[in-house]
């Protein structure tokens, strides 16, 4: 990947941008090193990687003038295909500058992010797409980090090693509160989103969802069975889930879920830690940089060029 990388350093370079490459050596030094580019007055970030790295650098930008900008060159790319990006794949790496002339091209919309308030109702860590308790977060917990062959087959690896344990997930009992509303039932899954997509990025569950509407779509997926965990994603996969009666969504800005028995979360499709879990929106408190292929209604907001 050194060489395409180069490539799209070089494309900002005769732009006139002044661009300096900094390699990860360790899980949360994205953060960090966003962290120092802020701290220096470095107007943008570019995130090479998937939604793993674009949520460290996320943490290290949030509140902060400098904006992100997404180079997909993880194995999911959820945020990504969000934004309609073009994808580099192990034939064709060369989308990447195709990537790159599209954030050049594009706007700094301001984008709310999620926040997990810790057990003693301090801040934890941001996040940008979502954060899940139930199949999900069980998941995650058992299949993280993936085996290479996983990797490279992309989503359809994880596919295949999920279908393979989905048996082996629990089915519990979950009480959800939503700004002071309360949902309480046998949930296969929580999910607290801030996007449109989801299942790294294959399936469309918000359709109308904003990134800058200061509100999660909150999803609970009622059932406990693996036959109706396959149900719900093929009524997702057709686009008929918001016909279904046992799945419900509101929207809200604090979620508090609870199970019984306790079982692990996920965050922007890393582990998460376990059930309680509390997440509040953090509106619009990060800077990013959106190539000109993102849908107009994604934002509520008009962006602005992004000025060297």
């Amino acid at each position: 990947m050194a060489a395409p990388i180069n490539l799209v350093a070089d494309s900002w370079r005769t732009r006139g941008w002044q661009v300096s490459i900094k390699p990860t050596q360790f899980a949360g030094h994205a953060t960090t090193l966003a962290q120092e580019a802020a701290a220096a007055g470095h107007l943008l970030v570019l995130a090479a990687g998937g939604d793993g790295t674009l949520g460290e650098v996320a943490n290290g930008l949030a509140r902060t003038e400098t904006a992100l900008g997404l180079l997909p060159v993880g194995t999911g790319n959820s945020f990504a295909k969000e934004l309609q990006m073009p994808l580099p794949t192990r034939w064709d790496k060369h989308k990447l500058l195709q990537a790159t002339d599209a954030l050049a091209a594009g706007r700094v919309q301001r984008i709310d992010l999620g926040r997990v308030v810790d057990e003693e109702g301090g801040n934890g860590r941001y996040w940008a797409l979502w954060a899940g308790v139930g199949v999900d977060g069980f998941l995650v917990d058992r299949l993280e980090p993936r085996p290479k062959w996983s990797k490279k087959l992309g989503t359809a690896g994880y596919a295949v090693q999920s279908l393979a344990i989905a048996s082996q997930a629990p089915f519990v009992q979950a009480v959800v509160d939503i700004d002071g509303r309360t949902f309480k039932d046998h949930y296969l899954l929580t999910l607290i989103s801030n996007c449109r997509r989801y299942a790294g990025g294959e399936v469309i569950l918000s359709p109308q969802a904003r990134l800058d509407d200061g509100l999660f779509e909150v999803w609970l997926f009622r059932g406990q069975s693996v036959p109706r965990i396959l149900q719900i994603l093929l009524k997702i996969k057709l686009g008929h889930h918001l016909e279904d009666d046992g799945i419900t969504m509101v929207n809200g800005r604090r979620v508090t879920i609870h199970t019984d028995p306790i079982i692990p979360a996920q965050i922007d499709g890393e582990r998460g830690g376990a059930s309680p879990i509390t997440c509040q929106i953090q509106p619009g408190i990060l800077r990013l940089l959106t190539p000109d292929t993102a849908p107009p209604d994604l934002f509520s907001q008009p962006g602005e060029p992004l000025v060297k």
